[in-house]
């Protein structure tokens, strides 16, 4: 039997967003029920045998959605299978933080529940899509911009979780 899969984000610009829905399109090609919502619209974890977690980093932090996701879901997360992912520029722009901080906020946000994986992907920075400060940031700090999302490494990752969340990687064989 498939395994119902909840990938549920937070995004500002849309660059986690399409993340998410990658993550959800590869379980749902390994057989699985993946469905992606938007963190703030999950109202319950209830019928979910496994979560996907994913938030961005803005400003040195994980975006906030991701502590309220949290505390309002606490005693679900106790019994779910949990997998969590940020997005930035770091990987690409080291001077924005250290790939290891981010995660390790993702941890911290989630404890006390253990993740099953952690990982950073590259994000992407569309200047069109930023404030007038943010461009001046942008431009001040020399921050490259772009699509740096890189669909394979999501895949790669994705192609773990199955087995990582105690469920059949391919329940079609």
């Amino acid at each position: 039997m498939p395994a119902r899969v909840l990938v549920a984000y937070a995004s500002k610009k849309g660059s986690t967003a399409g993340i998410a829905r990658a993550i959800a399109k590869e379980l749902q090609a390994m057989g699985h029920v993946a469905i992606v919502i938007e963190m703030k619209d999950v109202s319950s974890l209830e019928g979910y045998d496994a979560l996907v977690i994913g938030a961005p980093v803005y400003t040195g932090s994980v975006m906030s959605d991701l502590s309220t996701f949290v505390s309002r879901h606490k005693d679900a997360l106790a019994r779910l299978p949990v997998a969590a992912f940020t997005a930035g520029i770091a990987p690409v722009y080291p001077k924005t933080g250290e790939v290891k901080t981010f995660t390790d906020q993702l941890g911290a946000a989630l404890e006390p529940k253990t993740l099953v994986a952690v990982t950073m992907f590259s994000g992407a920075l569309d200047v069109k899509l930023l404030s007038f400060i943010e461009r001046g940031l942008t431009s001040l700090l020399k921050v490259p911009t772009g699509d740096f999302r890189d669909w394979d490494a999501i895949a790669a990752w994705t192609r773990e979780l199955p087995q990582k969340m105690g469920f059949a990687a391919s329940p079609k064989n």
